[in-house]
């Protein structure tokens, strides 16, 4: 018979041991895992290549974007990207990594009737709060819905380390998720939407936000090096 106190150090010690493996032994980067792929999970980046991503109203691949080590990256100010294909309801997770002073931003769906991509999708902030001018404001700070709906402070991580966000996007309803907490969340074409778009700079716009699916956008025309990795979508029914 094992004794009460003996059996307690043995756990201790597996739950020690596991905690103690390489973030790559428990989940490789770039990667599903069997549980994630069994759900719906794909991968939008393979950490190799930027296959499935072009600039935004181009074929290609702007310059300025680059794979390095096994992250899809921009060290300076560049053109917008988009996925190749649309999506309508989903989840997207991704990991992001920003410079001192950077400013990014993720898009959803998005269409390519405008000259920007920002002139029709909706924005969840990347930023470095602390340094970037936008931080100043809620509004415009890491995770809000850019110059709509603003995002709490205190839960982004200072410039050069990882963070991990989430966007669900689900009808009319929207979901921003920052380093496991529930940022925000909002319903578009409401009336309360509505009426804050009307007072914003996107109110000229009148597709702003309109569309029912539309592109996955990475903002690279702002000054700051973005590093991205674990980037996967899972479509909502």
């Amino acid at each position: 018979m094992v004794c009460c106190r003996c059996a307690r150090y043995s756990t201790a010690l597996v739950i020690a041991a596991f905690a103690a493996l390489p973030a790559a032994a428990q989940s490789a980067p770039n990667t599903l895992t069997p549980r994630e792929q069994a759900d719906g999970w794909t991968l939008l980046f393979n950490g190799k290549t930027t296959a499935g991503w072009r600039g935004y109203k181009q074929q290609t691949m702007p310059a300025g974007w680059s794979v390095l080590d096994g992250t899809l990256t921009k060290s300076t100010e560049t053109e917008d990207i988009v996925t190749a294909q649309q999506y309508g309801d989903f989840e997207l997770d991704l990991d992001w990594k920003i410079g001192t002073g950077g400013n990014s931003g993720i898009f959803y769906r998005g269409t390519e009737e405008y000259d920007h991509i920002y002139w029709s999708a909706p924005e969840f902030q990347l930023l470095d709060d602390a340094n970037a001018p936008d931080g100043k404001s809620r509004l415009t700070a890491a995770g809000s819905d850019y110059a709509l709906y603003p995002s709490p402070a205190g839960i982004v991580k200072p410039a050069g380390q990882w963070n991990t966000t989430r966007i669900i996007v689900k009808g009319a309803h929207v979901e921003h998720w920052l380093n496991g907490k529930k940022l925000l969340s909002y319903q578009l074409w409401s009336p309360a939407w509505a009426a804050r778009v009307k007072k914003s700079k996107f109110a000229p716009y009148a597709n702003y936000g309109m569309a029912k699916q539309g592109y996955i956008g990475i903002q690279g025309d702002h000054p700051g090096t973005l590093a991205l990795r674990n980037i996967k979508i899972r479509a909502l029914h």
